[in-house]
């Protein structure tokens, strides 16, 4: 495979809410601690960039957009905000502009709370690219937990299902669905542009808190997209990390206590 220029977008818009005593947004965590757990240097959202390959990088944004857009302006990066919390597909719609004036061929799409991913690991994805029009990165953890399993048929994803219908299914059929979808891609950018249009066309209602109320929430899914590739009959490969804790996102201050733990591991190594 000839070498392409690679892109990255870093979702980083969320709320973070199951991270209770911390108001800003997580991807601004530290991974040294300085004065306290939520206070210090090496932002997760800094990490993520730095291990990146090079290429042109964007980040969507929206909670605390100003502080993430402040911590991360010098590292020349496009800024797409996606107005309301409507999903990781969502995301990606809100960026369509990045995409579309993009030299390059290929993106990766990670999140801005996965700070452990090593550069070597978005490679490896990018590669599986030209022979497939996406790769999805998977993980076997100790629990599968409430991640989407990849359903895959002779080495080809066919689907990412959700964990609010895989739950439902025989144990014989959950424990044939070992591999777990980490939520980052590398995709062509041609499949992005044909298939991002007809995403923007398949919300899903949601119900979630809101400011202590129940509120029907409009969701969009990059799982979806991948079904939109996969109804087609695109290819879309899969690539495994060797340690699920390399893909670990921060959501709760257990996390954030464990991810420093590892990356000052990291460090001595």
């Amino acid at each position: 495979m000839r070498k392409k220029a690679i892109a990255s977008i870093i979702l980083a818009a969320g709320y973070g809410s199951r991270m209770k005593n911390y108001k800003g947004n997580k991807t601004l965590l530290p991974l040294t601690v300085g004065g306290d757990l939520y206070k210090g240097k090496n932002l997760v959202i800094s990490e993520v960039i730095r291990n990146l390959p090079e290429g042109p990088k964007a980040i969507v944004v929206n909670y605390r957009k100003d502080e993430v857009i402040a911590a991360t302006s010098s590292s020349n990066i496009f800024y797409y905000e996606q107005p309301a919390a409507n999903g990781t597909g969502g995301a990606l719609i809100s960026a369509l502009e990045f995409f579309k004036n993009l030299a390059s061929d290929y993106c990766i799409i990670t999140m801005g709370d996965v700070p452990l991913v090593q550069r070597e690991t978005y490679e490896k994805l990018v590669k599986g690219l030209g022979e497939n029009h996406i790769v999805v990165l998977g993980f076997k953890p100790l629990n599968k937990a409430q991640y989407g399993l990849l359903d895959i048929t002779d080495g080809s994803v066919k689907g990412i299902i959700e964990w609010r219908y895989w739950r439902e299914y025989p144990i014989e059929r959950q424990n044939q669905l070992t591999i777990c979808n980490s939520g980052i891609y590398a995709v062509e950018k041609s499949a992005l542009m044909k298939y991002l249009p007809t995403l923007e066309t398949m919300p899903h209602y949601v119900e979630k808190l809101r400011d202590g109320q129940r509120t029907l929430i409009e969701e969009y899914f990059i799982t979806d997209l991948i079904q939109l590739m996969a109804d087609d009959g695109l290819n879309i490969g899969f690539n495994m990390v060797e340690s699920a804790n390399e893909v670990m996102g921060i959501d709760t201050e257990e996390d954030l206590i464990t991810a420093q733990k590892f990356y000052r591991e990291m460090k001595k190594r």
